[in-house]
């Protein structure tokens, strides 16, 4: 077996019993003490503003009520892990809009959690014999979340291209450019747009101190892969949990995204922030191709993604090629980051829960090819949303691994990954 489908099969295990932890795992702390959360919306009507929701201990005792934000979250603080009854308001609904089941929900709450809790809504979706339309809308955001997936996974595919490594710290990256955006935006007062530009600056910055302060040094010393992915694993946590102690456990929005604004285009809805994130991927996407395709370091990338050793042999500055790529994937993760955080809110640990996705699309689409995570990443995106049809959308990350795993038997080079002979 070549060098590289070992690395295929590596890293297939290690995302597959990872994302088994993730799933099997819920309850990832995420908040500073303990919360209960959730989310009021509806496939069609999208998220539902100024809905009461009440929280109280099982005996009565009210501990605290609020109402859902322009995107439909709320989020209350408890006094400690336990039981608590969630009770939403269903006078607030609007019309057309009606309970599925009780609008009550008892929660258990363990120690520095945060509960999710779910109440059921019906829009009339179901009964009007909908399911074309419920099948073209959670398309429509299959290829929603699989461009944010791709936006970060091209550069995490370009430097395993170009240096070998599996880095499990790329998650981070989304993280620090979607945090670096909200200190910007919300602290600032900076627009989101200019604060997504600096965010790309930063991550930027931190992808060239990754490789300069770390990565090259380790390069020189001969440091062999399976070590440096370890490194690459303890760095994930070192930049995940110092985030965390800056940023806080909270789960914050950015200041002045618009996304309660729900348009109606026939057969799916779309909110005005996922209209713009979509855009905003592609145009960005596209730019990135045609710099691989037409311009003079593009071209340098493809050739040491290729051979790194005939590139150099060529004359091409190895190290400076990969100083960009370094470059260029932090730029694209933190916008990325400030893209789902537009869509899921910013949290400590975003990052880390695309990076399994990521994997995903890279080793689907064929290690080390841009072109390849891209379309991977469409393909995972697409398919976990899809999955949701048939089986409970808590477990639907799990659709993307199955499909990495047929992948891995069918083809283990990837869709555009070719076969390497040794011998």
């Amino acid at each position: 077996m070549s060098p590289r489908k070992h690395t295929l099969v590596r890293l297939a295990l290690v995302a597959f019993f990872g994302l088994g932890f993730l799933v099997l795992a819920p309850g990832v702390a995420q908040a500073e003490g303990e919360q209960v959360s959730g989310t009021v919306q509806t496939s069609r009507s999208g998220p539902i503003a100024d809905v009461g929701i009440e929280v109280t201990t099982p005996a009565g005792e009210e501990i605290d009520s609020v109402t859902t934000d322009e995107r439909g979250r709320w989020v209350v603080d408890v006094p400690g892990p336990g039981e608590y009854v969630v009770t939403l308001d269903a006078d607030d609904l609007p019309d057309g809009v009606e309970l599925a089941g009780e609008n009550t929900r008892t929660v258990t709450v363990d120690e520095g959690r945060r509960q999710a809790v779910i109440i059921g809504l019906s829009d009339g979706s179901r009964e009007a014999g909908s399911g074309q339309i419920r099948a073209v809308q959670l398309f429509v955001d299959g290829i929603r979340f699989g461009l944010l997936i791709a936006m970060a996974a091209v550069g995490l595919s370009l430097i395993f291209g170009t240096t070998g490594l599996t880095n499990f710290a790329h998650g981070e990256l989304v993280t620090i450019g979607a945090v670096a955006a909200w200190f910007i935006n919300v602290q600032g007062g900076v627009p989101l747009i200019w604060s997504a530009l600096i965010a790309m600056l930063v991550g930027a910055a931190v992808g060239a101190l990754n490789e300069l302060g770390l990565w090259r040094p380790l390069r020189r010393r001969g440091t062999g892969l399976i070590a440096a992915l370890v490194v690459s694993i303890g760095l994930s946590l070192l930049l995940r949990y110092l985030v965390q102690v800056v940023y806080g456990g909270r789960s914050s929005p950015y200041r002045g995204v618009g996304g309660s604004q729900v348009v109606d285009y026939g057969v799916f809805r779309l909110s005005n922030a996922d209209l713009v994130s979509i855009i905003i991927s592609v145009v960005v996407l596209v730019l990135v191709a045609l710099m691989l395709q037409r311009t003079k370091i593009g071209k340098a990338m493809r050739a040491v993604a290729d051979n790194r050793d005939l590139a150099a042999s060529s004359g091409i500055d190895v190290n400076r090629v990969i100083l960009v790529v370094w470059m260029m994937g932090g730029a694209l993760a933190a916008l990325g980051g400030v893209l789902l955080g537009m869509s899921d809110q910013v949290q400590w640990d975003m990052g880390f829960r695309l990076l399994l996705l990521m994997f995903a699309g890279v080793t689907l689409g064929g290690l080390g090819t841009a072109y390849g995570a891209l379309l991977g990443s469409l393909i995972v995106g697409v398919f976990v949303q899809m999955s949701t049809l048939v089986i409970p959308n808590d477990i639907k990350y799990v659709g993307g691994l199955l499909l990495l795993i047929v992948i891995l038997v069918i083809r283990p080079q990837g869709i555009l990954g070719s076969r390497v002979r040794v011998g």
